[in-house]
């Protein structure tokens, strides 16, 4: 088996009659190639299907043409399809996504914070969950940042995120305006994650504007936001309090697990009990019943991102600067 080498700017050269140089020029946009030399340095590029060796170019510039992205966890659906969205928005600026777990450890955000993955890098993306806000402005590398998420809106970088007291406001509005009383809230968590206190803050503030009581004995604890943990925290509920009529969750994954446990207690949805989650994941449509939720638009998300990172690569002297992704209510059988 014979293996051809790939065509390289040299062949080209010398099948359009031109110099290395000038294909070079041609490659690269150089203004000042005359347009009949151009057309035929392109035609033999074509008929020879050169491609340039993308990651010199890159490299004589200074960059390495990638940004990475770094996630609690990739196996969790919001941030899957926020990954996947994010590997769209910047191939279309022909940029690669590398991406890094960090499962909301601690010591792993601090490496992220430290440098790594970015270090192969032009750029970093990040969704933390534990590091202090002093850490992340304190970050050990100069590789541009930008912040997903609430967690470290205080921090003095460009960042990406949503009102989650508006989100939990308006989930709860919503059951409210459905006729529930008794509406309890899951999701709270002994470590304090800012998207959950938000949440929890725009929860208790629906229930003030509709002059219903506040009952600390509704807003259940969770390990994870989790399938298990819904589930686990909604059976309890209901086991403890019967007259419970909705239930906003703080995503949607702890509402589908809150849909089996009210399924397998014989709770009717929604006609005992109505049922509000967040992130509108794919799941969430094709729950029993089609699960109401609130929409993050994830695609605003990473096209925010995307465009703060590569006008930050070109301007290193940019205020820092933070971008809303809007949220809608999506209504389903659940309520």
């Amino acid at each position: 088996m014979v293996v051809r080498r790939p065509p390289s700017m040299r062949d080209v050269a010398r099948e359009a009659g031109v110099s290395v140089k000038t294909v070079s020029n041609v490659v690269n946009g150089a203004a000042h190639v005359r347009p009949a030399t151009r057309d035929r340095v392109q035609v033999q590029i074509e008929a020879l299907r050169y491609r340039p060796q993308v990651v010199g170019r890159q490299l004589r510039r200074g960059r390495t043409g990638t940004v990475a992205l770094a996630v609690p966890g990739i196996e969790q659906p919001y941030f899957a399809d926020l990954a996947g969205r994010l590997v769209e928005a910047a191939r279309r600026r022909g940029l690669t996504v590398l991406i890094e777990q960090t499962d909301g450890d601690l010591a792993r955000e601090r490496d992220v914070a430290d440098g790594y993955p970015s270090r192969y890098a032009d750029g970093l993306v990040f969704s933390p969950l534990t590091m202090p806000e002093a850490e992340l402005e304190r970050r050990g590398h100069g590789t541009p940042v930008v912040l997903l998420g609430e967690h470290g809106g205080g921090a003095d970088v460009d960042r990406v995120g949503t009102d989650s007291v508006a989100i939990g406001a308006e989930a709860t509005a919503h059951l409210v305006a459905t006729g529930r009383r008794r509406i309890a809230m899951i999701g709270m968590k002994a470590r304090s994650r800012t998207v959950m206190l938000q949440r929890v803050t725009g929860y208790r503030q629906a229930l003030t504007d509709a002059g219903l009581p506040h009952d600390p004995r509704l807003e259940r604890q969770v390990d994870e936001w989790n399938h298990e943990e819904g589930e686990r925290a909604a059976a309890l509920l209901m086991a403890e309090h019967r007259d419970v009529d909705g239930i906003f969750a703080a995503n949607d994954a702890l509402a589908l697990g809150a849909l089996t446990a009210l399924h397998r207690s014989g709770v009717g949805v929604p006609d005992d009990v109505a049922v509000v989650g967040v992130d509108d994941i794919s799941e969430a449509r094709y729950s029993v019943p089609p699960l109401t939720s609130v929409a993050i638009d994830r695609a605003a998300i990473a096209e925010h991102a995307v465009e703060l990172l590569t006008s930050r690569l070109e301007d290193h002297t940019l205020p820092p600067r933070t971008m809303l992704a809007p949220h809608r209510l999506v209504r389903r059988d659940s309520t």
